[in-house]
């Protein structure tokens, strides 16, 4: 049967953890002082004055070439644990792993055919 008091710990782990972050943030938050003036409202540029305007529009496919190495960069380190115990494991996991990287060449080459990876 399934017994609470063996993850007291967990729990005494999560609240923690939990506390901590809220902890600081409130502790900023009233410790912070709160003065408003051009210095503060104006864009920092490296210790630069700034020059223009501080809302420029960026090109969409930096953003899409950004994600596309997301998605790719996180779906190989799902590869990692597979491969480490490829002889343990047999030939349905070597059928599933090949599904799942033929879906992942499906998914490039949907991107590559949209301009995703294009850069400029």
């Amino acid at each position: 049967m399934f017994l609470l008091y063996e993850y007291d710990t967990f729990w005494a782990f999560l609240i923690i953890s939990s506390l901590i972050p809220i902890l600081a943030f409130f502790i900023s938050g009233i410790l912070a002082p709160i003065r408003k003036g051009p210095e503060k409202l104006s864009s920092y540029e490296s210790g630069i004055e700034p020059m223009g305007d501080a809302w420029l529009q960026f090109r969409i496919r930096y953003y899409m070439f950004a994600l596309v190495f997301v998605v790719f960069d996180v779906e190989t380190v799902f590869l990692y644990p597979w491969a480490m115990s490829f002889d343990v494991l047999g030939v349905s996991v070597f059928i599933e792993a090949f599904i799942f990287v033929l879906i992942l060449i499906v998914g490039l080459v949907y991107a590559w055919r949209k301009g995703a990876l294009e850069w400029s």
